[in-house]
């Protein structure tokens, strides 16, 4: 009469009031076990995405998407890498550059410094350096000025502000009667940038390149080409695309190469959370396996009554099988539902959890990022409901095959 019987019986046996409370309370349990676990690591691991992603942003407002540059550290025709780089369709800008290390002095106080010569226009195309400028403007660079902007933290190091003379201090010499002395020389103070990220912050200054030229003796030199591209991800088949061809004597680099360990670190650490976070469900999956266990028992005498009308083993099976299913679907769906719904607001949920016990999870005053990010990818979330929903299924295995097998004279001998 009803078709599929199985389903129909299957769906039945979960709507039923049970005789067993207990039963119907490891159900649940069970079920919200699924969501509670299925929520966490959609949540989490849309978080983890928001700091990788915020991360890499500002890395990215430093480091270019691609970076040129000779084997020996200076490229004599940088022009023409220039317009051979400009002429790729997924470029959208180039700049060159001259970067040397060196020491800053002032006050008596010491600190080494990554020097990078620029010219402004075209590296505004291709970082985003000159939006973080908290002091000064981007614009004080200027040939022949020596003019310097510094970062937040290597600027609070030596005890400078806008305005001061600094002395820079290069690895390159001038070769003088009384010896070999290193090259130096002052530079004014024209502004500070903080970017947010404390690598950069606390080591890197800008100069003009012709200022850097000039200090380094590399005159129409750079040491290399900065690239913009359209879409970052595209970087490593750019990269090879033009080291393949017409920049085979040059070494390109990618963005991913730098800081490539952090890179891997977060990748291992994702890893290793969406297995751990895993754990939650299996251990609710396997809440499903004693819940259905326990139904078999309770319901020996109607599968052996259903047994005795005609039900196959395999109709049986499947009874128990859409039994477990529902509870792990029901419970993958709502954990879905509630790790979207989360990680899409997680920007208005952690506020009001701040608000409501008086702290901040993330201080301001300690750390660049004070609001927890979140992206969200799909593909993490039907991977998460696709494994959720396979141990699910799984779990009903044992007992939907304890059931199968019951034998109707030994059921009813009692009864």
């Amino acid at each position: 009469m009803y078709k599929p019987f199985a389903l129909f019986v299957g769906l039945r046996y979960t709507r039923a009031k049970r005789r067993n409370h207990f039963i119907s309370f490891i159900s649940l349990s069970s079920m919200l076990g699924i969501a509670l676990g299925v929520t966490a690591l959609i949540t989490v691991l849309s978080v983890m995405n928001g700091f990788e992603k915020e991360v890499r942003e500002r890395m990215l407002d430093t480091i270019a998407h691609l970076t040129i540059s000779d084997f020996e550290g200076r490229i004599q025709d940088w022009q023409k890498v220039l317009q051979v780089v400009e002429k790729h369709p997924g470029v959208v800008a180039a700049a060159p550059y001259i970067q040397a290390e060196g020491m800053l002095i002032f006050a008596g106080n010491v600190n080494g410094t990554l020097i990078r010569g620029i010219l402004p226009k075209d590296e505004s195309r291709v970082s985003k350096i000159a939006k973080h400028m908290v002091e000064g403007k981007w614009e004080s660079v200027q040939p022949g000025k020596f003019n310097i902007l510094l970062g937040a933290d290597l600027a609070r190091k030596i005890g400078a502000g806008v305005g001061d003379k600094v002395t820079l201090v290069t690895p390159s010499v001038n070769i003088t009667p009384a010896g070999v002395a290193p090259r130096m020389k002052r530079f004014t103070v024209t502004g500070i940038f903080q970017i947010g990220h404390n690598i950069y912050d606390s080591s890197l200054g800008i100069v003009h390149m012709d200022d850097a030229a000039r200090l380094l003796r590399m005159n129409g030199q750079a040491s290399g080409v900065r690239v913009q591209i359209k879409d970052l991800f595209e970087a490593p088949l750019i990269r090879k695309q033009l080291a393949t061809r017409d920049l085979a004597a040059y070494w390109v680099r990618d963005w991913s190469s730098y800081h490539s360990n952090w890179f891997r670190a977060v990748k291992i650490e994702k890893r290793m959370i969406f297995l751990l976070l895993l754990l939650i469900i299996a251990v609710a999956a396997f809440n499903i396996v004693s819940t259905l266990v326990m139904v078999v028992t309770d319901k020996e005498s109607d599968i052996a009554i259903l047994r005795t009308l005609g039900a196959s083993p395999g109709t049986i099976l499947r009874i128990f099988i859409v039994q477990g299913t529902l509870i792990g679907a029901v419970g993958t769906l709502l954990g879905t539902l509630g790790g979207v719904s989360l990680a899409l607001n997680i920007d208005v949920v952690v506020p009001f959890v701040e608000s409501l016990f008086g702290f901040h999870i993330l201080d301001p005053s300690v750390y660049y990022i004070s609001e927890i990010p979140s992206d969200l990818h799909w593909s993490d979330v039907w991977t998460i409901c696709i494994i959720s929903f396979l141990l699910g299924i799984s779990s009903t295995i044992y007992p939907a095959r304890r059931a199968s097998q019951t034998q109707p004279a030994q059921a009813l001998r009692y009864e």
